[in-house]
């Protein structure tokens, strides 16, 4: 089964912020390939399905973002289940600008609480990760990083994100059908 675990915050005051992108980007997965509903699994949201003949899980923790990897436990137990091969995390990345993406067959977390978690899980870097872009075009307006990536995106940004979406769901399947390495040949690079 491959699993894409989107990071981000429970809860409506979060919704619209720049650390869910994530899951902007599993919501935007779950319509397109016409996935069951969003359903409690454990500490997690998860949707189901099949892209070709692949079994896909999205996963959302419930438990907050710097708290992400405690939704990738149950995945540890199951035989067969790799991360390198059968994971992909999807998450906001503030060095990257709005409109663009990368995807990494592995790496550091480069500051995200959240990809520490999921370091700390996991016990290895080696996972395959995508990053959505999350810095604005003026970059003094980042200030303090933690206030800012609670902050939502403006208008022009949230627009810019959202039709970003289906490139990442092409790349998204990619990853899914071929792996992570098919998907940085096809993916990465200017946008």
């Amino acid at each position: 089964m491959k699993v894409l675990l989107g990071l981000g915050n429970p809860g409506p005051q979060y919704a619209a912020t720049r650390h869910n992108v994530g899951w902007w980007v599993l919501d935007h997965l779950a319509d397109v390939w016409r996935f069951d509903p969003w359903q409690p699994q454990g500490e997690t949201l998860s949707a189901a399905g099949s892209v070709g003949p692949h079994k896909v899980r999205l996963v959302k923790p419930q438990t907050y973002y710097n708290l992400s990897g405690v939704a990738l436990r149950p995945y540890l137990r199951r035989p067969f289940w790799a991360a390198k091969t059968d994971l992909l995390v999807v998450c906001d990345d503030v060095a990257l600008p709005v409109g663009r993406y990368r995807l990494r067959a592995q790496g550091s977390a480069g500051g995200s609480n959240g990809l520490r978690s999921i370091e700390r899980t996991l016990g290895s870097q080696e996972y395959p990760r995508l990053r959505v872009g999350t810095r604005p075009a003026d970059e003094r307006a980042v200030g303090d990083l933690a206030t800012f990536v609670l902050s939502p995106f403006d208008p022009a940004e949230r627009h810019e994100v959202a039709a970003l979406l289906p490139r990442v769901a092409d790349a998204c399947d990619t990853w899914v059908r071929e792996g992570i390495l098919a998907a940085m040949n096809a993916h990465n690079g200017p946008s």
